[in-house]
């Protein structure tokens, strides 16, 4: 899996996460892709330091440097709406 495919799916996930904090499987997926980060990709920390309007800000450290990396809100949101907009799992 390539580190922005990565990067993206555990921001999704950890959107969810965080609007979910009960939701074991959330925080299960969250692991699992923080372990291909620092695995897989050599990511030494990342987190989620800003949300506006328009985009969602992920900072993370790999090879001692610090990157910042900017998605799009409505995509990085998506799954939260898709999993909150089914009932089956409400």
């Amino acid at each position: 899996m390539k580190l922005e495919d990565a990067l993206f799916n555990w921001l999704q996930i950890r959107v969810v996460a965080d609007a979910r904090p009960d939701d074991q499987a959330a925080l299960d997926t969250l692991e699992f892709f923080a372990q291909i980060l620092t695995e897989d990709h050599g990511l030494t920390g990342f987190t989620i330091i800003k949300t506006d309007e328009t985009m969602i800000h992920v900072k993370y450290e790999k090879d001692g440097r610090s990157k910042l990396q900017l998605y799009p809100r409505e995509p990085g949101e998506q799954l939260l709406t898709d999993i909150e907009s089914n009932p089956k799992y409400n």
